[in-house]
């Protein structure tokens, strides 16, 4: 599958989040998104961006937009990231890669 194009629409998808909640895309209609795909909770890259998106939580708020972040890995493992790294943000468990495959990551 090819990445969507920028100003394309998304089907819609929804998803597990940290918390034992769920997220969909329809549920965010309207609003602005960055969307960001990463490998692995507690890796140092991972982290290291995940950090960034924490740190920089207020000015996207500001702005209108919300952050989410998906990976493969399981809510269990998101809680802990979560956890320990105090995100403000939701990160999406896609481990049957449905919205991998939608963006062709």
């Amino acid at each position: 599958m090819a990445a969507p194009k920028i100003g394309s629409k998304v089907k819609d998808f929804s998803l597990p989040t940290n918390g034992d909640g769920t997220w969909s895309l329809k549920g965010a209609a309207g609003r602005k998104l960055v969307i960001y795909f990463y490998p692995k909770d507690m890796t140092s890259g991972c982290t290291r961006e995940s950090q960034d998106f924490r740190d920089l939580h207020s000015a996207f708020r500001k702005a209108g937009v919300d952050i989410i972040g998906i990976s493969r890995d399981s809510v269990k493992s998101h809680d802990k990231f979560v956890d320990k790294e105090k995100l403000p943000f939701q990160l999406l468990s896609d481990a049957d890669e449905k919205a991998c495959k939608l963006f062709d990551v």
